[in-house]
């Protein structure tokens, strides 16, 4: 197993822009970059799955796109999430300069502890409405809603519970269907 590099130094946006094309997934937090191998297949199913039946269900002025795509929170924060949901006005022909309404990581063993601590902290810092984690090796899924600048978990399902969320739009996940 290939474990995430967290590599100190300031990093920012036109640093990210000069690292190489080479399978490798480049994010920043707060001018540390973060050095991620490609997912694993599961990993990559769960995403895609979740990805078309967000797609299938959203509201035409809401665009849902999976990784990689690059999420400017700051000159020193651009992440690229598995699944994100966002407003279609707010994206360039580059990237989103704005902050999402979700956020989706699939947790892998190498990037679970950043997903669930790093990124957690700075998604809500940016305020970013709702933040979800699907475990593909578990099936669970477990989503936050920002409430008075805090996450709060909204649902904690797993295998053949379903919940149905509202925001950013309403649809029902049940884990289970997110890998065959």
């Amino acid at each position: 197993m290939v474990e995430t590099e967290l590599i100190p130094g300031g990093w920012t946006y036109a640093d990210l822009e000069t690292l190489p094309d080479d399978r490798h997934r480049y994010e920043i937090i707060d001018g540390i970059l973060l050095v991620n191998a490609s997912p694993i297949p599961d990993h990559q199913e769960v995403g895609l799955r979740l990805w078309r039946l967000l797609d299938e269900t959203a509201p035409d002025d809401l665009r849902v796109l999976a990784a990689p795509l690059d999420i400017v929170l700051a000159d020193d924060t651009v992440v690229e999430p598995d699944v994100l949901v966002a407003r279609r006005s707010d994206f360039t022909d580059k990237n989103l300069p704005a902050v999402p309404l979700l956020v989706v990581e699939v947790l892998s063993p190498s990037t679970q502890v950043i997903d669930r601590n790093m990124k957690l902290e700075r998604y809500q810092r940016a305020g970013i409405p709702s933040y979800w984690m699907i475990d593909p090796r578990s099936l669970r899924l477990i989503a936050r809603e920002l409430v008075d600048g805090a996450y709060v978990v909204v649902a904690d399902v797993s295998g053949s519970e379903s919940w149905s969320a509202e925001r950013p739009f309403p649809v029902t996940v049940t884990p289970r269907d997110l890998l065959s």
